[in-house]
C-alpha cells in the first residue's frame, strides 16, 4: 500500500499516539483497544516505509519521519473534521478561537485574570484551555491541538523536548519553590523555613514523581508521604487542616485557602523554577497575539501579589 492511500482512521490513530504518548493512553481516549491502536500505527508505518515511532520503555517518540507524518496529519485530521461539520450544518470554527493549555498550578490564579481581561477588551476573541502536565502541552502543541501553552521547567532548565523545529519558548517569570506549612505548625511562627527543618515532616504529594509532585527536592532522606493527591486545591486543603505540608510556587499564595502559609526555605540549592509560554515557530495569528499580551499582563499583576 502507498503512502497516499493511508487511512484517515490510521492517521487520526497516529496524530492521538503523538499527543498521549503512550499507545494505551491513545487507546483509552480514542475508545480503542490497544491492539486495535497497534494495527492502525503498524499499516500506517507499513505505508510509509519506515518506522514513525520509537518505541521506549516510557512510551513511544516520534522518529524524523514521524514528526514528518504527523505535521501532515494535524492538517488532514482538521481539514476533515471541519468538512464533517459543514456537511452536519453546524457552523464553522471560528478563526478567533485560541487553543490554550496549562500546568496545574497557572490555572489557580494566571489563567482566569488573563482570560478576564482578554474577554474585557476583545470579546470576539474566544478562548479553549485545557489543563494537561508539561510533557503532555509539549505533545499537544507538536500534535497541532492546542495553539499556545503554558509550561514549566525546573533545574537545569532544558528544552522542552528535542524535537525539530524547535520550539518557540519566552520566560514569563522565575521564582523560587516554596513550602505550604499549616498555620498552627511551629514551623510557621517563622518567615522562613531552614532546609534542615523539613527532615522529619509529613508530606502531601501528588501521584508520579515525589519530588517533583509536593515533596521538597532537596531533602536527605526518603520521605514520609502521608496523603496524595492530585489536585492543588485539595492539597491546600490537607495543610490547612494540619496533615502535613507540601510544595508550592509563590503564585499560589492568591489562592490560598485559609490556615495556610507559604514560606521560602534557606539553605541548600535553590529550587528555582520557571513559568513558559510555548508555541510553534511560525506567524503569530492576532488572536493569539492578544492573548499572549493578556497573559504577560497578568503575570506583571502577578509579581505583585504579597507573598508569606
Amino acid at each position: 500500500m502507498a503512502f497516499s492511500d493511508a487511512s484517515l482512521v490510521a492517521l487520526r490513530v497516529f496524530r492521538e499516539v503523538a499527543e498521549r504518548g503512550t499507545l494505551t493512553a491513545a487507546a483509552s481516549a480514542l475508545g480503542y483497544t490497544q491492539s486495535a491502536v497497534s494495527r492502525q500505527i503498524a499499516a500506517l508505518e507499513r505505508a510509509a516505509g519506515v518506522p514513525l515511532l520509537e518505541r521506549r520503555y516510557d512510551g513511544v517518540r516520534l522518529t524524523a519521519a514521524g514528526r514528518l507524518v504527523l505535521r501532515h496529519a494535524a492538517v488532514v485530521v482538521d481539514q476533515v473534521d471541519a468538512a464533517a461539520r459543514e456537511l452536519a450544518g453546524l457552523p464553522e470554527e471560528d478563526a478567533s478561537t485560541v487553543r490554550l493549555g496549562w500546568f496545574a498550578t497557572a490555572g489557580a490564579w494566571l489563567v482566569p485574570h488573563a482570560l478576564v481581561a482578554l474577554k474585557r477588551t476583545h470579546p470576539s476573541i474566544n478562548v479553549v484551555t485545557r489543563e494537561g502536565s508539561t510533557p503532555a502541552l509539549v505533545r499537544a502543541l507538536r500534535a497541532g491541538t492546542v495553539d499556545i501553552a503554558l509550561i514549566s521547567s525546573a533545574p537545569p532548565f532544558r528544552a522542552a523536548d528535542d524535537e525539530v523545529p524547535a520550539l518557540e519558548v519566552e520566560v514569563l517569570a522565575e521564582r523560587s519553590l516554596r513550602v505550604a506549612v499549616p498555620a498552627s505548625h511551629p514551623l510557621a511562627r517563622n518567615d522562613f523555613v531552614d532546609v534542615e527543618d523539613l527532615r522529619g515532616q509529613r508530606w502531601i504529594s501528588g501521584p508520579g514523581d515525589q519530588m517533583v509532585m509536593g515533596v521538597w527536592p532537596g531533602l536527605d532522606e526518603r520521605p514520609v508521604v502521608a496523603h496524595t493527591a492530585r489536585d492543588w486545591l485539595a492539597k491546600l486543603h490537607l495543610v490547612a487542616a494540619g496533615l502535613g505540608m507540601t510544595t508550592a510556587p509563590a503564585a499560589l499564595v492568591a489562592v490560598l485557602p485559609e490556615g495556610v502559609r507559604i514560606l521560602p526555605v534557606r539553605g541548600g540549592p535553590a529550587e528555582q523554577r520557571r513559568m513558559l509560554l510555548a508555541r510553534l515557530p511560525g506567524p503569530v495569528p492576532e488572536p493569539v497575539a492578544r492573548l499572549v499580551t493578556a497573559v504577560r499582563a497578568a503575570v506583571v499583576e502577578q509579581r505583585h501579589q504579597p507573598i508569606g
